[in-house]
């Protein structure tokens, strides 16, 4: 069976890619490395997703914790928070490929793409560009976006945690934030609160 290497981002994302994947006759491996997840409670819960989904369907699933280094990748993030989403994805890939060409895996891809939230295009762009190289590893593209309800309802039956928001803190920000904004209408804002200097301090 032809080997593949499939970076993935969770648990629910890999569900049915893994098993289009099988179906076709891969041999599928793992690697969880996602550098950008916040905070660190928050990678620990979508790396036990992710494990819980490898014993559900059978394979093998590497963990790049070694290489978790949230001051690395903000320090390397700073100034492309504009972009950052395309900064991410080819970060990821660009460490997915290195490892590939390392242990001998002719091909690479993402559980990225199974996300409807994520930049398919992009992935997929990036991905066939940082595989260039003919002695390989080479990205094999899919688009698992169709196995999406499927996904979403194996990770419900099976108890997968299932994240709120892409993974970054930028992210979460946009996430909960906004739905904040959104509850607090009409709240008197601090520019408009009276002046408090003059009272006794509290707790």
């Amino acid at each position: 069976m032809n080997r593949i290497l499939l970076h993935i981002c969770c648990g629910p994302c890999a569900i049915t890619c893994v098993e289009r994947l099988q179906d076709q006759g891969f041999a599928v491996t793992g690697l969880f490395y996602n550098p950008n997840i916040h905070p660190s409670q928050e990678y620990l819960r979508r790396r036990e997703g992710a494990l819980q989904v490898a014993d559900r369907l059978g394979f093998p699933l590497l963990f790049a914790d070694a290489e978790y280094d949230l001051k690395d990748f903000f320090r390397m993030l700073s100034g492309r928070e504009h972009n950052r989403c395309l900064f991410c994805y080819r970060y990821r890939l660009l460490q997915l490929r290195e490892f590939a060409q390392q242990h001998g895996f002719s091909l690479i891809s993402s559980s990225l793409l199974y996300s409807r939230y994520q930049k398919h295009e992009a992935i997929r762009v990036i991905g066939e560009t940082v595989c260039r190289n003919p002695d390989g590893p080479h990205f094999y593209y899919q688009d698992f976006r169709s196995g999406w309800s499927r996904g979403i309802t194996l990770s419900r039956k099976w108890g997968i945690y299932r994240q709120q928001y892409c993974g970054c803190i930028f992210s979460e920000a946009e996430r909960y934030l906004s739905a904040q904004e959104n509850r607090t209408e009409g709240a008197i804002s601090v520019d408009s609160a009276p002046d408090l200097s003059a009272q006794e301090p509290g707790c």
